[in-house]
């Protein structure tokens, strides 16, 4: 079995109490490498190489036009070496060969973006109402930001925080999931490779009791961005609280993606797929909630139930294969407990419902594309995140109708419109409690546009230029340059 190391300081490093874990590839049950498990002791000696990097070392001095040339460069080691990170993680976490291929090439988008962005972080002088004073503000890094991510799209969602962290100026120490470490740490080779200095980016594998919360925790720890769970998103935060970190969260969802009956029908359906089945349904802006009028119902379902039976499952490398395994063992299991929780509550199941049987999926964690109509909106099935491919189907009568079902969910990641009316498109938007919504299309992203959630499904925003903010501090600068002495006593 292949074996990975902490990345500390710019060196490949064993963890200090020599203990590691295996990581399994989902498709075949079984693990194919030993990761190093980290501990309180990796985490000061990661967070102390990354502030003594921001605080005293070349980083400090380079220039905001050097890191963009920097991260340039690692877009273009990222796009050279697409097929072979790609393949790691199909491995580690039984995604497609097709989607991740097809992701790990648009992440140099990030870092060219980023890039373009490092040396165009400008302040502003203020038309002060004060005469003889000069003001002007002038944004500066926040310090060491802890990065941590799920398993679903390890090197994207990491790409999305240490992308705009280095060019803000910041430093980093990541912290992925330990179900897929492997990537982060391939990728950390073409760290090197690019020339960035050694402590600007770290990477400690491990768990989250062990790793995370003393990262978390650490007092050197300027700020935490995170993509997770909204229960871990949580202790997170008062956890960060404790020492007033900056936090950004793009946490769970429970998203609504609604048809109705002036929809075209085939692309609703293509919609409705790909909201709730591309990656297994494991991502955070699933389309769990299928919300279809009344009128089109029957018909829709049918349409949406014979398509869904068509999904080729199997080997996740293929790239002919539709539906891959879950990633996880605990979410497989957690997955099927669902599908039981929904038929004990009364929704009645019209497709799949079980583990895959298929020869093609030997022995991999692989749960059928699972379809439930019947479904009441406060049935549980319908109001907590499933995160595998299970569809909720609730009927609605119109249009206020379908946003008092939508906006009932603690939740606001995303929804879905489906209408060929522009005018109910434009009032859809407008009432939907959500951070991101697609009309006729869905699971649609870009580096140019900002992504978070509402409610408990997120703090702040990722992607998009304005997000940079989101690992910057604004420093305000007052200069007399005439301005008469005064009262000591009375504020000027």
């Amino acid at each position: 079995m292949e074996k990975y190391q902490h990345y500390i300081d710019g060196a490949f490093v064993d963890p200090s109490s020599g203990r590691w874990f295996e990581t399994f590839n989902p498709y075949t049950g079984k693990p194919w490498a030993e990761m190093a498990r980290g501990d309180a002791i990796d985490v000061e000696r990661a967070v102390a190489a990354a502030h003594c990097a921001f605080e005293s070392g070349p980083w400090k001095t380079t220039t905001a036009s050097e890191r963009g040339a920097l991260l340039r460069r690692i877009g273009d080691l990222v796009a050279r070496d697409a097929e072979k990170l790609a393949a790691i993680e199909v491995r580690d976490n039984g995604k497609l060969m097709a989607e991740m291929l097809a992701q790990v090439r648009y992440i140099p988008q990030w870092y060219y973006y980023y890039g373009g962005l490092a040396d165009k972080i400008e302040g502003s002088v203020i038309p002060l109402d004060k005469r003889g004073y000069l003001n002007y503000t002038k944004y500066e890094p926040l310090g060491v930001v802890a990065i941590i991510t799920p398993w679903n799209s390890p090197l994207m969602l990491t790409t999305w925080k240490l992308a705009p962290a280095l060019a803000a100026g910041n430093t980093a120490v990541i912290k992925p999931s330990e179900f897929t470490s492997a990537s982060a740490l391939e990728f950390a080779k073409l760290l090197d490779e690019a020339g960035v200095p050694p402590g600007v980016v770290n990477i400690v594998t491990g768990f989250g009791g062990e790793v995370g919360t003393p990262l978390i925790e650490h007092d050197k720890v300027a700020k935490v961005a995170f993509t997770g769970s909204d229960a871990t998103g949580k202790k997170i935060y008062a956890a960060a609280a404790q020492t007033m970190k900056h936090v950004t969260m793009e946490l769970g969802g429970k998203s609504p993606n609604i048809v109705f009956a002036d929809a075209d029908l085939d692309d609703a359906v293509n919609g409705a797929i790909s909201g709730i089945f591309a990656a297994t349904g494991q991502t955070c802006l699933a389309g769990s909630r299928l919300l279809v009028e009344d009128s089109i119902h029957d018909d829709f379902l049918d349409r949406l139930v014979t398509r869904a039976k068509t999904a080729r499952m199997g080997d996740p490398a293929s790239l002919d294969t539709q539906v891959g395994p879950m990633t996880t063992l605990p979410q497989y299991q957690k997955v099927l407990d669902y599908i039981a929780i929904a038929l004990g509550e009364g929704a009645t199941l019209v497709a799949g419902g079980k583990p895959a049987e298929q020869p093609e999926c030997g022995d991999g964690w692989f749960v059928e594309p699972t379809i439930f109509k019947d479904v009441k909106n406060d049935m549980r099935i319908a109001q907590e995140e499933v995160f595998g491919p299970v569809l909720s189907v609730i009927r609605f009568k119109d249009e206020d109708d379908a946003v008092r079902i939508a906006n009932e969910t603690i939740y606001g990641l995303a929804a879905g419109v489906w209408t060929r009316d522009i005018g109910r498109a434009i009032r859809m938007t407008e009432a939907l409690h959500a951070g991101t919504v697609w009309v006729n299309t869905y699971r649609a992203t870009s580096f140019m546009s900002p992504f978070g959630g509402y409610r408990q499904s997120g703090i702040g925003r990722e992607n998009g230029a304005e997000m940079i903010k989101e690992y910057l501090q604004t420093k305000s600068v007052w200069m007399n340059f005439g301005a008469p002495s005064t009262n000591p006593f009375v504020q000027r």
